[in-house]
């Protein structure tokens, strides 16, 4: 209750400066509005502690623009508190007012290129679209995992590209089923299976396959509205151009990567399963489009990272060079689950911190060329994968660690622990798959923790890119005013 109170009480504030920012550009002859002082570091950031919220200054260009950044907040507030950041999320909003079609105006002033126009209505709408984007890929990425933990990915012998009907008869049942039995699969792993028990695998795959194709509905239907309102600028427009493309290239690499588990495997004695290169380049893909979604509605919602004064900006700048590799770090680890799985390296050494009887099995080398172990080998890949995992969680750790040693904005600092308690359960989360020989439910769960680290990672290191032009010079004009 405090807290809404408050929130109001900032809105008011905010709607009170920005007119009076632009009542300063009024034409002579005008009435002119009533004076008000000048305020410096004014705000407050609720619920972290720390103060330096909006900055107005006393020169125009500093007004003007603490005008600006009070619009580019607005939707990030709406949206920000229902997202899967949570509390961090919540806390970086409160640093800022709410836009009217004044601040929007004084937003042309200052220089800040916004990827949306038409107002903070068409900001917002265009925010919670891609918020839903972003939502809907890291479903699909969950239930792949789930289609491959149960073996559901090879139960669709062919592919169309505008997908087809399930079966709706039982003839049409025993003619999938049919075709289903002539797979290497069935032959050598589910060789007996009933039609009830293809019935599941072969719904599993049908519905990662349609999911896939509602998100390109869900996509591009809201994307052409969008455009024909006039809510899309160049930039935007090309850069979800771009996304498009690579989702309707995923549908293509989904099945290049179904196919090759479609042939028969070189030995007898090998299970069919799919390419590790192809799962891997299948499931990538499928992390750059989350991201890059998640990083364009961020940019749609939140122009301006989060800045109340020089020092927290300097920290910020050191803090994202830290940042960006442990984000690579966690890109790299997540990737190569993808090798762990293409392998069933999973199934492999289910100790821990052992394989097995020792710490490092005797064969990891063994295959030639020696590139080939790192990517076939079960026992290099899974190995591979615990030190990169470890390493994750030691570079979030002493990334926390530099964060406490700097002046930087509480809810930044908030936003890496929180980051840090992703990733020490995220490493829970591997070591008890592992035990239980990677029953679905931990696996799926592992899954998704590596996605949220990612899009905590992808979130951090959004709030600490560097802030505008104009928005450093109010920033330090405020300094001088002091």
């Amino acid at each position: 209750m405090m807290g809404s109170r408050v929130a109001a009480a900032l809105l008011r504030r905010g709607r009170d400066q920005a007119s009076s920012l632009m009542a300063a550009r009024l034409p002579r002859g005008a009435p002119a509005p009533s004076p008000a002082a000048p305020r410096v570091g004014s705000g407050s950031v609720c619920g972290c502690g720390g103060g330096g919220g909006l900055l107005i200054g006393s020169r125009s260009t500093g007004s003007v623009f603490s005008a600006s950044r009070l619009a580019s907040f607005h939707a990030f507030r709406s949206i920000g508190s229902k997202t899967l950041m949570g509390q961090c999320t919540r806390k970086m909003t409160t640093t800022v007012a709410a836009m009217n079609s004044g601040v929007a105006n004084a937003a042309a002033y200052s220089g800040l290129k916004l990827l949306v126009t038409k107002g903070p209505q068409a900001q917002k709408a265009i925010g919670i679209w891609l918020f839903g984007c972003a939502t809907w890929v890291f479903g699909l990425v969950i239930l792949g995992g789930v289609t491959r933990l149960t073996r559901s990915g090879l139960s669709m012998t062919d592919w169309k590209f505008t997908g087809s009907l399930p079966p709706m008869s039982d003839e049409e049942w025993l003619l999938e089923f049919e075709k289903y039995k002539l797979s290497p699969e069935y032959k050598r792993v589910n060789k007996g299976m009933s039609l009830g028990d293809f019935k599941f695998i072969y719904w599993m795959e049908y519905g990662h396959r349609m999911w896939g194709r509602a998100l390109g509905f869900l996509f591009s239907v809201p994307f052409a509205y969008f455009i024909a309102k006039g809510y899309v600028t160049r930039q935007l427009g090309l850069r979800l151009s771009g996304l498009f493309a690579l989702g309707a290239g995923q549908g293509l690499i989904g099945w290049w990567m179904v196919k090759s588990g479609l042939e028969e495997p070189a030995s007898e004695y090998v299970q069919p399963r799919v390419s590790p290169y192809r799962l891997a380049t299948h499931l990538t893909s499928a992390f750059v489009i989350y991201c890059g979604i998640l990083w364009t509605a961020l940019s749609v919602v939140m122009p301006e990272p989060p800045a109340g004064s020089m020092n927290w900006v300097n920290s910020a700048a050191k803090i994202k060079k830290l940042a960006i590799p442990v984000s690579a770090v966690v890109g790299i680890t997540a990737i190569s689950g993808a090798f762990v799985a293409g392998n069933d390296a999973g199934h492999a050494y289910n100790t821990f911190p052992k394989m097995g009887d020792t710490w490092i099995p005797e064969d990891v080398f063994a295959m030639e060329p020696f590139i080939r172990n790192f990517f076939e080998n079960t026992s290099t890949v899974q190995l591979n994968h615990r030190i990169l995992a470890t390493t994750t969680l030691l570079s979030v750790g002493g990334l926390w660690l530099a964060a406490r040693k700097v002046d930087m904005h509480p809810a930044i600092k908030s936003l890496i622990g929180s980051t840090l308690g992703m990733a020490a359960l995220q490493v829970t989360l591997g070591i008890s798959t592992l035990l239980m020989y990677v029953p679905t439910s931990l696996g799926s769960a592992h899954q998704a923790g590596a996605l949220t680290l990612l899009s905590l990672m992808i979130l951090l290191t959004h709030t600490l890119r560097r802030p505008s032009p104009a928005l450093l010079k109010s920033l330090a004009s405020a300094v001088k005013s002091t």
